[in-house]
């Protein structure tokens, strides 16, 4: 990680095995995502509505990510989600999609 994370700027910290993970929403990022995973109010919608698919929210973490020292390409990062299990996730997934819906 490059630091602790900035809520004012809509960052967060996710845990990945031992590796604290930095979580920016950039509007780069947040294209990038939406390029690979559809439009992100829909994506907020479905979260709403219990309805969020992992591969969605890895992929939103994923194109977050600043990329600095992690140890993991995108299978392993994927996999060491995974293993972590969706409560270890929810709060920086509540942080960034509170960011796609409010921005700055």
């Amino acid at each position: 990680m490059t630091g602790p994370a900035n809520p004012v700027r809509g960052e967060a910290s996710l845990r990945v095995g031992e590796t604290d993970i930095l979580l920016r929403p950039t509007f780069a990022a947040l294209v990038a995502a939406e390029e690979e995973i559809g439009s992100l109010f829909a994506l907020v919608e479905r979260a709403a509505a219990g309805q969020l698919r992992l591969s969605e929210m890895v992929a939103l973490f994923w194109h977050c990510r600043v990329e600095g020292a992690i140890p993991f390409d995108r299978e392993q990062f994927s996999e060491a989600v995974t293993a972590g299990g969706m409560a270890a996730s929810t709060p920086a997934l509540k942080t960034l999609l509170a960011q796609i819906l409010g921005g700055q």
